[in-house]
């Protein structure tokens, strides 16, 4: 497959590639690095930028339509990573669906035989029209709610309620986020080609 600098990977070469399930209008920029494409599923309209790498190596990556991941992303789906419709990352953002147990009362690392380990492993769900900030960070077993906005650099380590604008470390409800993004939803069926 030759491919130049700039161009994004497009459907045709997604498929040929063995991602599970690819939809329309999916743009993959030629330096993001996808690990076991058997178990990515990616909807419509989704487009994944450059230096981003997505590892669904013992889980899955599964989004729906017109979700935006940005550079330099790094999602580990080690269980399962769902981002839903309209959820967007923006660059740095680190997503973990499983972690070592950081505590010190059990070994650590990938070089460590599994019974000495201590991992905390759970599905993360973005929910629809959520976004996240850059440089975050969400852990394992966290759901964002639909309509959340993180704040940059946060580090989201529970589920996050849905409509509201969270920030910080650990990320807190900072107030309610405006649920006007809703109407302009409709003007997307009437767009063919967004």
């Amino acid at each position: 497959m030759k491919m130049l600098g700039g161009q994004y990977l497009q459907r045709e070469n997604l498929l040929e590639l063995g991602i599970k399930r690819v939809g329309e209008n999916v743009r993959i920029h030629p330096t993001a690095i996808l690990v076991d494409l058997e178990h990515i599923e990616l909807g419509s309209h989704v487009r994944i930028d450059a230096y981003t790498v997505i590892s669904a190596s013992s889980g899955s990556f599964v989004t729906g339509d017109y979700v935006h991941i940005s550079s330099h992303c790094m999602i580990a789906a080690g269980h399962s990573v769902n981002l839903c419709d309209f959820s967007g990352l923006s660059s740095g953002v680190k997503i973990f669906s499983t972690s070592d147990d950081y505590s010190g009362e059990s070994l650590t690392n990938p070089t460590i035989p599994k019974h000495l380990l201590r991992i905390k492993s759970g599905k993360v769900v973005l929910g629809r029209h959520a976004i996240v900030g850059a440089g975050s960070i969400i852990l394992p077993e966290c759901d964002v709610g639909e309509g959340c906005a993180v704040g940059a650099l946060s580090i989201v380590t529970r589920s996050l309620p849905s409509w509201g604008i969270y920030a910080g470390i650990p990320a807190r409800r900072i107030r309610d986020r405006s649920r006007r993004l809703l109407n302009d939803e409709s003007l997307l069926q009437k767009t063919p080609d967004c």
